[in-house]
């Protein structure tokens, strides 16, 4: 205890730490009061509650957003939708692809598209999203000049959501777009404890500690998946400068077997809500648009959790090939006098370490599905929907990877102010190291 308090001492000690933790605060607390204001010319009395299946887990992203009817009903996934577009483009257009080597200058129109295409697709998703959230009877305006109203302000809120989140990574400590979408799940989670004790009540009461205890476990089990690493050895060179001698050192590239993070998760749950809200704009008048909306509005669904484990994997490769070059890699390493020890520096070299990478991100992917269609297995299994939410699956490796990826943020600093880290076994490791080595 005493070393956890100087340690708590030992940061808000550091005037640029405290600074950006306090902002990260504020910009939290503003996203949380955005939460519960509800959309003009709705009456909040008059609407259903809680959201069921996968609008369910949608409202447990946005914290209670969607289902309040609120100015952040859609938060931040339209943004996360039109990421996903430009980095398949980036991929296959040519355009993108030049516009992703020209530095900085480039970057900034790649933000820009982005910040564009969000717009249109907030509108897309605002449609369905009026349709579903808001009953009639909960209106008490025109319903036209509502729908046109409401698509503004849902538009202008999706995009202050942006704006907070670019404002926590650059004024705040960690990702601003994940930690928005933590501070979310965060926020639901007491209310799904408590509300998993008063259904097992007394008589349940041993179950309930054994539900705990099994999230324990699979709490640890995302952590290993996060933290797990396959390191490959690299040999530099002896130089020789003068009277001195540089290199002849072992240094090790380390690829996490998860190495894209949250992010395959995020990317693969916004895509799964297209189809619930595309269907339930001609539910009323086609069979086959209503059995798909139902389909993909149950997130226990067979259907659901195939196509959900699916692009997770695809995604999990995706990002991992655009975040780690490994061609790259390879010629610093053959420009610093490096090598692999028992492969050719250059070519060779490249295509070592994508096998090994190919080779690891296969099962991480898989672990990565199954952690993800843990809460349909949960709820399956009798727990109640919103604490399944969080027993595994997207929420809980949200948490995990935005927490140890900001814990990893404030240990550098210490670390940077020579004092000791938060962890005494060792360094807290996070996506951040691969992204150096990239």
């Amino acid at each position: 205890m005493k070393k956890f308090i100087t340690t708590i001492r030992n940061i808000f000690s550091i005037e640029e730490l405290r600074t950006r933790i306090l902002n990260t605060l504020g910009f939290l607390i503003i996203f949380r009061l955005g939460s519960f204001v509800v959309l003009p010319g709705v009456d909040p009395s008059r609407l259903e509650g809680d959201a069921g299946g996968i609008f369910g887990l949608l409202d447990t992203f946005l914290g209670g957003a969607f289902s309040n009817a609120s100015i952040f009903g859609l938060g931040i996934m339209p943004y996360i939708s039109a990421s996903i577009v430009i980095q398949l483009l980036t991929v296959a257009v040519p355009y993108f692809q030049r516009l992703q080597k020209e530095g900085d200058s480039g970057r900034k129109k790649i933000t820009q598209i982005t910040r564009i295409l969000t717009i249109f697709i907030t509108f897309g998703q605002g449609v369905g999203y009026l349709s579903y959230a808001v009953p009639a009877e909960a209106i008490m305006i025109d319903r036209f000049f509502f729908t046109v109203s409401a698509l503004i302000i849902l538009t202008s809120g999706t995009i202050f959501c942006m704006w907070l989140g670019e404002k926590i990574t650059d004024k705040g400590i960690g990702n601003g777009i994940s930690m928005l979408i933590m501070i979310g799940i965060i926020s639901r989670f007491p209310g799904a404890i408590v509300a998993e004790f008063l259904s097992k009540g007394m008589n349940g009461a041993l179950l309930f500690v054994i539900e705990i205890v099994a999230l324990f476990f699979v709490v640890m089990a995302a952590v290993m998946l996060t933290q797990a690493v396959r390191r490959i050895p690299v040999q530099y060179a002896k130089q020789v400068v003068g009277n001195k001698v540089y290199g002849g050192q072992r240094q090790y590239i380390p690829l996490k077997v998860n190495a894209s993070g949250v992010m395959p998760i995020i990317f693969a749950q916004s895509l799964m809500f297209l189809p619930g809200l595309i269907a339930s704009i001609w539910a009323d008048n086609n069979d086959i648009a209503a059995a798909i909306g139902s389909t993909f509005a149950d997130f226990t669904s067979w259907q659901y959790n195939l196509v959900f484990g699916i692009l997770i994997i695809l995604f999990t490769f995706f990002y991992t090939a655009i975040t780690i070059n490994s061609k790259q890699i390879a010629d610093d390493m053959k420009r610093n006098g490096g090598f692999v020890p028992g492969v050719k520096p250059g070519q060779p070299t490249a295509e070592f370490i994508d096998s090994v990478l190919s080779r690891i991100t296969l099962p991480g992917s898989l672990f990565l599905a199954i952690i993800a269609i843990m809460p349909a297995i949960a709820s399956v299994a009798g727990i109640t929907t919103e604490f399944a939410y969080f027993y595994g699956g997207t929420s809980l490796l949200i948490m995990v990877g935005v927490i140890l990826d900001t814990l990893q943020q404030i240990e550098s600093y210490l670390l940077m102010r020579h004092y000791e880290g938060m962890m005494k076994s060792g360094r807290i490791k996070g996506r951040s190291e691969n992204a150096a080595v990239a």
